[in-house]
């Protein structure tokens, strides 16, 4: 048996006749068979229907939009019988062809396909034309999702099934959707059949809410993403990082059965198709590095950074700055800036890094002894004034007291108490403790006035006759 034995279009009231007058090995049109695919040819399909004819279907029946065929030789194929005689049966998806009353009704009442065109729009739907005859198929029962630009199926050619026949053919209603829906649940219940908790699967996203995305993973399949399970990174909103159409791979997680017979309820992953960043932060990070983040948000006890996608570590605000108390951490940093960090702790069970901004560049207590020493004549900043004593700042993350009562043994305390925040101070060193971050600082007047400007001339003159002179000031004073 050849292609050319088929070759020629036939309609569907001579396969009519043909079948009339033929072997009919127990099949009627209308007949819904199975049949296994043992021969496939340059432009028909040969099915084994267990009769002693083989069945034959139009390859181009069998082809999907990219104009590929469908099946391959030992699959099983459900089609409609539209003519038998001793030599074939003839098989398709669905009835069509030239005008014929009784095949339309037969399609009608044993619910068999028949092709339509559709020829325009109308109100409330589309023409359609079957066998030659006029129908209707209302808009809702063209598809089985919400038809947005009806004019995009003008002239296509699509199944129907009779759902009404009236009049003698003169009121014939068709939907194309309980066709789809028939499909969409033979297609659902294959997929059902592979799903398996951690399988990984590629779908569609199909809309986003405020808790996740939802994915279509088959046609009237759908699957969650939660928004926790959308990324590694934090996630604030899904549409930050998914939009409707993207395609995606995602993880199963979790499949429950529907309540009352519904479809399943499928939990799924993103992120776990990507490798947690917490499994090897102690080989890739260690105390001490100094690397680069992006601040993810502000706030009241500090900032969180971001190291890498999904991994977070936080600065304290007592680690934000050597330089200035930080009472709000926005004031600092925003989200979003690219900050340099040092890595202080890491611990990968509790998932937590600690990090500063401040060790960035240095810690400026760490050689105080070298810069500052007793006797010493330095000038600052008058940074704050409070009823013990004011505040001096000598240099950035750095600041001494100039205590209430050193002030008063000053030559002249109304000239050091007329000063403002902000105005420079000439002040002697009188104390130095590194360990508890103080220096105590005394008004230069406690020396003669010759003394401190010649050490303030020359800064590197020894500290000893200068700290002998501060102490016989001092003692001149008491």
């Amino acid at each position: 048996m050849s292609d050319d034995d088929f070759k020629g279009e036939e309609n569907f009231a001579e396969m009519f006749e043909a079948y009339s007058g033929g072997e009919r090995e127990g099949l009627t049109i209308g007949d819904k068979v199975k049949g296994k695919v043992i021969s496939i040819g340059r432009e028909s399909v040969f099915l084994d229907t267990g009769t002693k004819v083989d069945g034959v279907v139009d390859r181009a029946e069998l082809l999907d939009a990219n104009q590929e065929l469908t099946c391959k030789v030992g699959d099983v194929l459900e089609l409609y019988v539209v003519s038998s005689n001793g030599h074939e049966i003839r098989l398709s998806r669905g009835l069509s062809g030239q005008r014929d009353t009784d095949l339309l009704i037969e399609a009608f009442q044993k619910k068999v396909p028949v092709d339509g065109k559709i020829k325009e729009e109308c109100k409330g739907g589309f023409r359609v034309e079957v066998m030659g005859k006029r129908a209707f198929c209302p808009i809702s029962q063209i598809d089985i999702k919400y038809v947005e630009k009806p004019a995009e199926y003008v002239g296509e050619t699509f199944p129907f099934l009779i759902t009404e026949y009236e009049e003698n053919g003169k009121n014939i209603i068709v939907s194309r959707r309980d066709i789809l829906r028939k499909e969409q649940d033979e297609k659902k219940k294959i997929f059902l059949s592979t799903l398996a908790v951690g399988k990984e699967i590629q779908g569609t996203v199909t809309k986003l809410m405020p808790f996740g995305a939802f994915v279509e993973l088959t046609p009237g399949m759908e699957g969650m993403i939660h928004l926790s399970e959308i990324s590694w990174a934090r996630t604030e909103k899904v549409e930050d990082m998914l939009h409707i159409g993207d395609r995606v791979t995602v993880k199963i997680l979790d499949i429950q059965e529907g309540k009352g017979g519904k479809d399943m309820k499928l939990s799924l992953s993103l992120k776990q198709m990507t490798g947690d960043p917490w499994a090897d932060v102690a080989e890739k990070y260690h105390v001490g590095d100094k690397i680069k983040g992006k601040v993810t948000r502000c706030v009241k006890f500090g900032v969180f950074v971001e190291i890498i996608p999904g991994l977070e570590g936080l600065v304290h605000i007592s680690q934000m700055s050597y330089t200035k108390r930080v009472l709000r951490p926005e004031d600092e940093v925003v989200a979003g800036e690219i900050v340099d960090v040092v890595i202080n702790e890491i611990d990968p069970e509790k998932k937590r890094v600690s990090l500063s901004i401040r060790d960035v560049e240095g810690d400026p207590w760490a050689d105080i002894q070298d810069k500052y020493r007793i006797g010493q004549a330095v000038k600052g900043t008058l940074e704050k004034k409070e009823k013990f004593g004011y505040f001096i700042m000598l240099e950035p993350g750095v600041t001494g007291l100039l205590p209430a009562s050193a002030i008063a043994k000053a030559a002249k305390p109304s000239d050091i108490e007329k000063l403002n925040n902000g105005d420079p101070i000439i002040v002697l060193i009188t104390g130095v403790d590194p360990r508890d971050r103080k220096i105590s600082l005394s008004p230069t007047e406690l020396m003669e006035v010759e003394d401190w400007k010649q050490y303030a001339e020359t800064p590197k003159k020894s500290m000893g006759s200068l700290g002998e002179k501060l102490q016989q000031a001092l003692s001149k004073n008491k």
